[in-house]
């Protein structure tokens, strides 16, 4: 059964009248008549009582009646949802990301709902070591990283700079310098993340490198719990620098160069070289490159 034909059906039995129908619908009265017959004949049942003149509807179109309108319901909903999606009322946006990440997204992200208010973003927290695959697997759409992946389907697009630093609080003794070595570091008590990501091996590799010590005696669950243990004074961390911009503009923590951690690294946004965006993504990935 085709829809077309089952809304003339309906539209029939509404006006009890195939020319009324006809004209209600804009097509030709012997038009409505084949749609109907094309009904009948697929059921092999009469849907109209010929005999009648209101045009009353036999048993089976009574029947017909109450699924058609169901159906063409869901027809005119599925369409609806469609629309909505290309309008990105609907889209949904899948970005990975480990906790430090998100401070660079944000800004996009504030650009992006700006822009599509409806749409919905689910930034969820994945390896850095999995972003690839995970992008090529399609469980997100986006993911964000500080190196080049090996990956042959995936590309990226910088996102900008970040570098390490130290942060402490604005009273500390080493918040008036402009940098610090990893020995005058590692003497403080250092506040440090005890979820693995890239940040934290590259500054135990950096230790290891020099044949020195750092002074982990607080892990943290959060970034934002590192943040202020540092305000209050309980240690000093090492952490990327856009993790606390804020901070720093404010005047709530310091923040120091620690040149021996290797200056400035790109941070990037990882995606499918090929195949094709959601809307939502492709509405994003337009953002980030006016970024």
């Amino acid at each position: 059964m085709q829809l077309a034909d089952l809304t003339a059906f309906l539209v029939v039995a509404s006006e009890r009248s195939f020319s009324a129908a006809a004209r209600k619908l804009h097509r030709t009265q012997p038009a409505v008549s084949q749609a109907i017959r094309r009904l009948e004949d697929e059921l092999g049942e009469r849907l109209f009582d010929r005999s009648s003149r209101d045009g009353s509807l036999t048993e089976a179109g009574q029947l017909l009646q109450d699924y058609a309108q169901r159906l063409v319901g869901l027809a005119g909903e599925a369409e609806s949802a469609v629309r909505e999606l290309q309008q990105l009322r609907r889209g949904r946006l899948i970005i990975g990301a480990n906790e430090a990440a998100v401070h660079t997204l944000l800004p996009l992200l504030q650009r992006f709902a700006a822009a599509h208010p409806h749409a919905i973003v689910d930034v969820r927290r994945v390896s850095s070591r999995q972003m690839a695959t995970a992008v090529l697997e399609r469980t997100i759409d986006f993911g964000v990283i500080t190196f080049q992946p090996a990956e042959k389907g995936v590309q990226t697009l910088p996102l900008g700079g970040d570098d390490i630093v130290l942060l402490t609080s604005p009273k500390h003794p080493l918040a008036g310098r402009r940098r610090v070595t990893l020995e005058e570091v590692g003497r403080q008590t250092v506040i440090a993340h005890n979820d693995p990501s890239p940040t934290r091996e590259r500054v135990l590799r950096a230790y290891e490198r020099r044949h020195t010590a750092i002074n982990i005696q607080i892990a943290l669950p959060s970034l934002d719990g590192i943040k202020r243990a540092v305000e209050m004074g309980v240690g000093v961390a090492l952490l990327p620098r856009r993790c606390a911009v804020t901070e720093i503009a404010r005047g709530h923590l310091a923040a120091i160069k620690v040149p021996e951690l290797g200056g400035i690294r790109q941070v990037r946004l990882v995606y499918r070289r090929t195949g094709e965006l959601s809307r939502a993504a492709a509405a994003f990935l337009d953002i980030a490159r006016g970024a």
